[in-house]
């Protein structure tokens, strides 16, 4: 048996002597070994994976380069040591109806935006300009599949004859992203407020196969099933430790916790270090806190801030949002801005496409650019590519717990007909509608104080 997804290959290697060298590790003793590897032609051989295991063992040990200038800890209490000064709880003051609606607005406007992405996921920005070219729009005017002016013949000349095939959708037909925002909700129902990080890896096996999971999800999967709990399970053989999976993660913890970004990014920590170290953490905790407060804002910059005050002020993603966020605020253009983007991260190497830091640029933009509207956002966030339905998702999801339910298009809304279908036994096809009163009504609970 050798399954693509349990087999190192070369990009691995690769993405790990780049992910080492972002974190600061001192690589020189290694380096001779990965380009050794990288040189065979010998990616099936039993004896290249267990020198590939042998090499990410060494590496995992290496020291910090004296020069490096981030502070980047993975544990909670060094976290919040290292954290911009913020506010850790705001009231909310609204009724119960409001809360109810801004919830369902935010995992309603996840799964929309989720499904604008989802079809063009791995699609790079080239491709897609072509694709916008032929309908003769400069910005994303709708779901892809309904361009104006397309018809299947434009599809499939393109090379999009799935996105053709999404015109029967009935459903939102289920996605990673959406997977784990349920999962954290069922888990919570199952454990409540105070569950741990191995709590959270032992629902993973019992609930979800590893061939469900991706990426270092995986990789923390395959070393549950060797008894190495968390953090451990995050950092052993783990090149993908600083990817975006535990950011797509963070959501549900958010919605839980409205007015209390401190306790949202503390729950989404727990959650993400099963799997991720560092910036791949921060980037969960800073959407989590951004979904705790986005109720009580109108200024998304605010959100976005708040957000960045549960992470470490010295690390490598507050840098890279910061960026953003001064570029907006000195009257760069969203054109300029996404070009700038895609200048710093390279979309054709998985390591910038997949990062957590690449991809929260683009959350930024997005909401800076959406300028306060759900469909530009979306749209803004979709069209710059990298991870479509994760950055869509992301920011449908804030600007869904911004303006609430009620205020989100039907154009973007209605195409899933409140049907969602997971992996998750019990969820397979459920009612989205459905599913926001389940979360709603644990953070009533979590609000009452029963924890």
């Amino acid at each position: 048996m050798k399954h693509a997804w349990l087999w190192w290959n070369k990009e691995d290697l690769r993405t790990e002597l780049q992910q080492l060298a972002d974190e600061g590790r001192d690589t020189r003793r290694v380096e001779p070994e990965f380009a050794r590897l990288l040189s065979e032609d010998v990616s099936e051989d039993a004896l290249f994976q267990k020198a590939v295991n042998d090499l990410l063992d060494k590496a995992r040990l290496l020291p910090m380069r004296p020069d490096y200038r981030y502070v980047e800890p993975s544990g909670l209490d060094a976290i919040r040591a290292h954290r911009a000064a913020g506010p850790r709880v705001l009231p909310i003051t609204v009724s119960e109806t409001i809360k109810r609606d801004h919830i369902a607005g935010a995992w309603l406007g996840r799964c929309a935006g989720c499904l604008l992405g989802k079809p063009i996921e791995g699609v790079q920005s080239p491709r897609l300009r072509l694709l916008m070219d032929r309908a003769g729009c400069e910005e994303i005017p709708d779901y892809l599949w309904r361009l104006p002016k397309l018809t299947e013949k434009d599809y499939q000349e393109l090379g999009f004859v799935n996105l053709w095939n999404y015109r029967m959708l009935d459903s939102f037909p289920g996605d990673d992203d959406t997977n784990y925002t349920v999962m954290a909700m069922a888990l919570v129902q199952r454990k409540g407020i105070n569950f741990t990080p191995s709590d959270m890896a032992d629902f993973w096996m019992e609930n979800i196969p590893i061939l469900r999971t991706c990426t270092a999800e995986r990789v923390a999967y395959r070393n549950f099933t060797a008894n190495i709990e968390p953090p451990d399970s995050a950092v052993v053989r783990n090149p993908y430790r600083e990817w975006i999976g535990a950011q797509i993660r963070a959501d549900f913890f958010g919605y839980v916790a409205l007015g209390q970004p401190e306790l949202a990014a503390e729950l989404a920590w727990r959650d993400a270090s099963i799997s991720h170290v560092k910036n791949g953490i921060y980037g969960a905790m800073w959407v989590a806190a951004m979904l705790a407060v986005a109720m009580t804002q109108t200024d998304v910059r605010c959100v976005i801030e708040t957000g960045l005050s549960e992470i470490p002020e010295k690390s490598r993603i507050f840098e890279a949002i910061t960026e953003i966020l001064n570029r907006y605020a000195a009257g760069a253009s969203y054109s300029e801005t996404m070009k700038y983007i895609h200048k710093r991260w390279n979309e054709t190497r998985p390591h910038h496409w997949c990062h957590t830091i690449s991809n929260a640029q683009i959350v930024a933009m997005g909401l800076l650019y959406g300028e306060g509207d759900y469909e530009r956002a979306i749209t803004r966030t979709v069209l710059a590519c990298f991870d479509t339905d994760c950055n869509g998702a992301t920011v449908g999801s804030i600007m869904g717990m911004m303006l609430g339910a009620k205020a989100l298009p039907v154009k973007w809304t209605g195409v899933m007909k409140d049907t969602i279908h997971t992996d998750l036994q019990g969820y397979q096809t459920a009612s989205i509608s459905k599913l926001a009163e389940e979360m709603f009504l644990i953070h009533h609970n979590i609000a009452k104080g029963s924890r």
